[in-house]
């Protein structure tokens, strides 16, 4: 145990978000408990309920009611996975913390290799996956073709198979907690923060029941928030296609003058001047998507509203060091 686990802080905390998980959270429970007890006398778990519209609440108060050492907070609405674990590194004070799903397809006893590594004096130990066939098809292609991209175009490299699962020091979490950002990318936020790291490899287990959260629409949201937090190039790209259409239009006006000056003037095609109006409508238009997005980003950002809200409290689960932002009074008409 550490120093700061005698004076009364727990050595180890795990946090879990859960979104509709009710049925997972007995077995789940069930063997980490005995895995954190193996490594520690001083331990804590903080359930994050993500709004849950199951039982998972009334799992979570059988599990607290059975060991009070496993907490939850509860939000009061669904605020999104990526804020759920920004949450649950708010409301725990161990020395060092791991984050972990609940499904079971990250095994709690890989956590033993994390606190190994951790004890040798790691500040970020994250698991890497060994594959993913646990992954349907369209999910595998989604996710390898989103870190090509962002190996080409991110300002901060990724592990190759690093996720959520993870051990992170305090140090580490005092950083991320330092972030307030709404876009929130954990795996480019755990990368950037840097520390010493190491890589334990796994096999995900199959689901211990229900179906991922993550459709389509999640997951290119997801994706865009991953690009857009930690890359200009989106906004820089279309300099050099401004560039280079201006560069083609300046050709064929050359090209035009010239066929002029020898044969004459040439009635233009209709086809031709269409194409080149949707062409250029189209570039315009894709442009100012891309500044759409991040402009959202940054009134998302400017308004100042807190990550998330908490509804109810389960348990004693730290509370956050930040304190709410004061009101202002004005009496101005």
């Amino acid at each position: 145990m550490t120093e700061a686990g005698v004076k009364g802080r727990p050595e180890i905390g795990v946090v879990i978000p859960v979104f509709n998980e009710a049925d997972n959270i007995e077995g789940l429970v069930r063997r980490l408990v005995p895995v954190l007890e193996r490594l520690t006398a001083s331990f804590e778990v903080v359930f994050v309920d993500d709004g849950s519209r199951d039982g998972t609440m009334e799992a979570l108060r059988r599990a607290n009611a059975a060991d009070p050492r496993v907490t939850a907070v509860s939000f009061s609405r669904n605020f999104g996975k990526e804020i759920a674990i920004a949450a649950g590194l708010d409301h725990t004070e161990a020395d060092a913390v791991v984050i972990m799903d609940a499904d079971l397809q990250h095994p709690p006893e890989v956590i033993e290799a994390f606190v190994a590594k951790w004890r040798e004096g790691y500040k970020n130990v994250y698991g890497q996956r060994t594959d993913r066939l646990t992954d349907s098809a369209a999910h595998r292609m989604f996710a390898r073709n989103f870190y090509k991209m962002f190996s080409l175009f991110g300002e901060t490299p990724l592990p190759e198979g690093a996720g959520d699962f993870r051990l992170l020091d305090r140090q580490a979490v005092i950083a991320l907690r330092a972030m307030g950002e709404r876009a929130r990318f954990s795996k480019g936020l755990y990368a950037w923060i840097g520390f010493k790291s190491v890589g334990i490899p796994f096999e995900v287990a199959e689901r211990a029941s229900g179906v991922s959260k993550f459709d389509i629409g999640k997951l290119t949201r997801f994706a865009l928030d991953g690009l857009m937090s930690f890359s200009t190039l989106p906004l820089r790209v279309w300099t050099y296609v401004g560039v280079i259409v201006s560069i083609f239009a300046l050709g064929m006006a050359l090209t035009f003058l010239t066929q002029t000056l020898i044969y004459g003037v040439d009635v233009p095609g209709y086809a031709s001047l269409i194409v080149s109006v949707m062409f250029l409508g189209g570039v315009q238009l894709l442009s100012l998507g891309v500044l759409g997005e991040y402009i959202g980003r940054i009134f998302a950002e400017v308004k100042r509203r807190p990550l998330y809200l908490v509804a109810e409290r389960l348990g004693a689960p730290s509370q956050p060091d930040q304190a709410p932002l004061p009101l202002r009074h004005d009496n101005r008409v």
